[in-house]
């Protein structure tokens, strides 16, 4: 591979930064969602998540440590992955905690329920 793994094959990129790191950050992701922390904690996890990713890289198959480049995509991936699981558990999390007021609206959202009387403006 040339460029960003130049020193590593496709299936040690794949176990290291897709199943390990991308389990980890997805497992991080849920878990900044589960305590009810904002997102630029996922953010910031995922930039201290990336360097792991790379010294792992580094430790292992001898790549390059500091190679801006492949840190920037690794540090993608991870910030994708944890943001997604983010995402996810924070929307199951609001329709479980709060099942008389919302409801799903697909994988990452949420929605006011239509059938919700408003109790705090009553009718005339």
């Amino acid at each position: 591979m040339s460029g960003l793994y130049a020193s590593e094959t496709w299936p040690q990129v794949l176990f290291i930064t897709v199943l390990i790191g991308g389990g980890a950050a997805a497992l991080a992701g849920r878990a900044i969602a589960e305590t009810w922390r904002p997102y630029w904690n996922v953010v910031l996890y995922m930039l201290l998540l990336g360097a792991a990713v790379r010294f792992v890289h580094f430790a292992l198959f001898e790549a390059e440590l500091l190679s801006l480049p492949s840190y920037l995509v690794d540090t993608l991936f991870l910030l994708l992955c944890a943001s997604a699981s983010w995402r996810m558990t924070l929307a199951a999390k609001m329709v479980r905690q709060y099942a008389w007021m919302y409801e799903r609206a697909g994988l990452f959202n949420w929605r006011e329920r239509p059938d919700r009387s408003d109790t705090r403006h009553p009718q005339k």
